[in-house]
């Protein structure tokens, strides 16, 4: 209608899904450098870090690793996130964007591949827990794990107790001295709920003795068996919590999307708006300035061999032209 203004709404960015990103991204980036941190402290008590090649003389997992890993991983997504979030960088926003996206992809291909091909996966989780055993003294965090896995899942070995004679301290042979001869770590017996004390030497000469006798000492289920039962009996909470840490990228992946798109949305109209300002007030047309300038002035623009105004003598520095107002824009 005549005689009112209309007023449009100019595109921002929008707070809440900007500090919600940037919130998110400091706890996650904090978490990541604690794992790194802790992933580092314990190569340096273990003397890795003067000595860079024992990463590779290990021969079975390194658990610092998943710390470092994990921790390197957390620390640079949580960065490009927060700082691309508090300063709008469209850069940082897009490298999380792609970032966490890769690792989705990932995630969920490792899924269907596990689904798809369970044989191979078991058989190379036999090899890979098989390659522990036999470094199992060799390293005091890679013992802690495998101690810990066979008692949550109370189980012994890959397949069972004899996998143990892959290692030079637990096998049968005849040429082995050690006291562990035919033994297993204390991490495969049998706990009495009774003792208050835990005895370590309770696998010791086990597995000289019959199979069904073991069974009163020692589990004698190997642990990829146990860790598929498992598997089973918690389906639906390991399923809720992939679905979580998917949902959880899905929707870091769409805020920092929206993100981007409010930045350039911002941007482009400021573009606009510039390309507007100069428009109308840098380049005024050849009637506003027939129309601003007097007469005499206007013969004399006229004239052959006398250049015209200055683009300041139409800014009103040369008293051709007045100088602009919001107002009359």
């Amino acid at each position: 209608m005549p005689g009112k203004h209309q007023h449009f709404q100019e595109p921002e960015v929008g707070c809440c899904g900007k500090y919600f990103l940037f919130g998110f991204n400091i706890v996650f980036w904090v978490l990541g450098a604690l794992f790194l941190a802790i992933g580092l402290w314990a190569w340096g008590e273990k003397g890795v870090l003067s000595n860079i090649s024992a990463l590779t003389d290990l021969g079975g997992l390194d658990p610092v690793w998943l710390f470092v890993v994990v921790g390197g991983v957390m620390s640079v997504l949580g960065f490009a996130g927060c700082i691309g979030a508090l300063r709008e960088n469209t850069f940082l926003l897009k490298f999380f964007s792609v970032f966490l996206g890769l690792i989705f992809f990932l995630e969920l291909a490792t899924g269907i591949l596990a689904f798809v091909f369970k044989d191979w996966i078991r058989d190379q989780l036999n090899l890979f827990i098989n390659n522990n055993v036999k470094a199992y003294r060799d390293d005091i965090d890679l013992q802690n794990l495998i101690d810990f896995a066979q008692e949550y899942w109370s189980c012994c070995g890959a397949r069972g107790p004899n996998d143990w004679n892959l290692n030079i301290y637990f096998n049968c042979t005849d040429l082995n001295p050690s006291r562990e001869r035919c033994g297993v770590p204390f991490s495969c017996c049998v706990r009495d709920p009774a003792e208050d004390v835990l005895n370590t030497q309770c696998g010791y000469d086990v597995r000289l003795k019959l199979e069904l006798e073991q069974q009163g000492f020692i589990h004698t289920k190997g642990c990829v068996g146990q860790f598929e039962k498992w598997l089973q009996d918690n389906l639906i909470v390991v399923a809720g919590v992939f679905v979580g840490i998917a949902l959880l990228q899905i929707f870091g992946i769409c805020l920092a999307q929206n993100l981007v798109s409010d930045i350039k949305a911002v941007k482009a109209n400021w573009s606009k708006w510039n390309d507007d300002f100069e428009n109308h007030w840098l380049t005024p047309t050849v009637s506003e300035v027939l129309s601003t300038v007097g007469p005499q002035q206007n013969s004399v623009i006229g004239a052959p061999g006398l250049a015209p105004p200055s683009r300041h003598a139409f800014f009103g520095l040369g008293g051709l032209y007045p100088e602009p107002t919001f107002k009359n824009w």
